[in-house]
């Protein structure tokens, strides 16, 4: 067991795929994708509420991974299921990986 940190509110929902991609969403519509192996969460993201909901209506209640684990399936407070999917545009020069490994990783 490992604390993540990264999060300033309550998380709803944990995902994780075959790939070791662990997605997590909070009240505050944030979700935040993560290595599962090393704990570095490697890209954040703010999902965008319905028009005519209110800001405070962006929470993510669940997630899950489609079968190919290419495609995360949300359900949020403003009462929409939203698909994403991975972009296939991105290399290592338009989303680099700032990693600084923490030496001795905390477990509990």
């Amino acid at each position: 067991m490992r604390n993540l940190s990264g999060h300033n509110v309550i998380v709803n929902s944990l995902s994780v795929n075959d790939d070791g991609v662990m997605v997590s969403g909070g009240d505050d519509g944030t979700l935040a994708f993560w290595d599962y192996k090393s704990a570095h969460e490697f890209y954040r993201t703010q999902t965008q509420v319905q028009p005519g909901s209110l800001d405070c209506e962006a929470g993510i209640f669940g997630s899950a991974f489609d079968m190919t684990g290419t495609r995360l399936i949300t359900v949020e407070t403003d009462k929409t299921v939203k698909m994403w999917k991975e972009d296939n545009e991105a290399t290592p020069e338009t989303h680099p990986l700032n990693w600084k490994p923490n030496i001795l990783p905390q477990r509990y």
